[in-house]
C-alpha cells in the first residue's frame, strides 16, 4: 500500500485575539525598555551633579565662617580705636591740668623771688597778677590786681592805679574809663600803699553791647613817673603774665 505524500502547504486558522495580545505584550516590553533607559540616564546625570552641589555648599559655609571672623576683627579694631581716643583725651586733659599747675608755680616763684630778691639792687614795682571773673546774671566783673616790690627796699610804696577797658561797641572801637565802668571803680582810681605786696579789688560794670578786648592799667607811684600797662582780657580772665612798672 503506497503512503500518502507530505503536503507542502498547511492551512491554519488565525486567532485574531491572540495576535492582538502578542502585539500588546511586545509594545509594553518596548515601552518598558524605553522608560528604563530614560530613568538610567536621569540617575546618571544627577549622580554626577551631586558632588558639585555638595562642594558648593561647603564653600558657602567656609565663606560665611571667614566673613564672621572678619566682622569680629573689625569690631575689635573699632573698640581698640575708641579706647585709644578716650585715653588720648584723658592724657590731653591731664597735660592741660599739669601745665596750669606749672604756670601757677612759675607765677608763685616769680612773686616770692621779687618779694625777697637778693642783693642791694633796687627792684621794680610790679603788677604781678591781673584777674577778672564774671558775676553771674549780670554784665559786671570782679577785678583783682596784685602789686609787689622787693622786700629789701624797706620802705612803703604809695600811689594810685587807674583803669580803662578797651573793646568793641557794635562794630566800632571804644575805650571805657573809670566814669564809664560803674561798679565800685572810683573816678580817681584805686589807692595803694604797701611794703611787700598788696591786692586791690574792685568791680567793673560793662555795658551790655560792649565786648572787652584789653584791660589798661595806669600806675602812678609817689616819686616816680606814671606808667601804663595793658593786659589782654582773655589772659586776665585766666591768669596774666608778669607786668612790670619801673619806678
Amino acid at each position: 500500500m503506497a503512503s500518502s505524500p507530505t503536503p507542502r502547504f498547511v492551512v491554519q486558522t488565525v486567532d485574531a485575539r491572540a495576535e492582538r495580545r502578542r502585539r500588546v505584550v511586545v509594545a509594553a516590553g518596548l515601552a518598558g525598555c524605553l522608560v528604563a533607559g530614560l530613568l538610567i540616564g536621569w540617575l546618571a546625570g544627577h549622580a554626577g551633579a551631586v558632588p558639585g552641589a555638595v562642594g558648593d555648599h561647603g564653600a558657602a559655609r567656609q565663606l560665611a565662617a571667614d566673613n564672621e571672623v572678619l566682622r569680629q576683627q573689625v569690631a575689635n579694631l573699632t573698640r581698640d580705636n575708641q579706647v585709644g581716643a578716650v585715653a588720648a583725651n584723658e592724657l590731653k586733659h591731664t597735660l592741660a591740668e599739669r601745665e596750669e599747675q606749672l604756670n601757677g608755680l612759675r607765677n608763685d616763684l616769680g612773686f616770692y623771688s621779687r618779694l625777697v630778691g637778693g642783693g642791694d639792687q633796687r627792684q621794680e614795682l610790679t603788677v604781678q597778677d591781673v584777674r577778672v571773673s564774671p558775676i553771674a546774671g549780670s554784665h559786671a566783673w570782679n577785678l583783682t590786681v596784685t602789686l609787689t616790690q622787693n622786700a629789701r627796699r624797706g620802705a612803703d610804696t604809695k600811689g594810685r592805679i587807674t583803669l580803662a577797658v578797651e573793646g568793641l561797641r557794635g562794630d566800632k572801637l571804644a575805650v571805657l574809663d573809670a566814669k564809664d565802668l560803674g561798679g565800685t571803680v572810683q573816678a580817681g582810681g584805686l589807692d595803694f600803699s604797701f611794703r611787700y605786696f598788696q591786692q586791690l579789688h574792685t568791680t567793673l560794670a560793662l555795658p551790655a553791647d560792649f565786648r572787652p578786648t584789653r584791660l589798661r592799667i595806669g600806675v602812678d607811684a609817689d616819686g616816680s613817673d606814671a606808667a601804663t600797662r595793658t593786659v589782654a582780657w582773655a589772659d586776665a580772665s585766666q591768669t596774666s603774665g608778669d607786668n612790670h612798672v619801673q619806678q
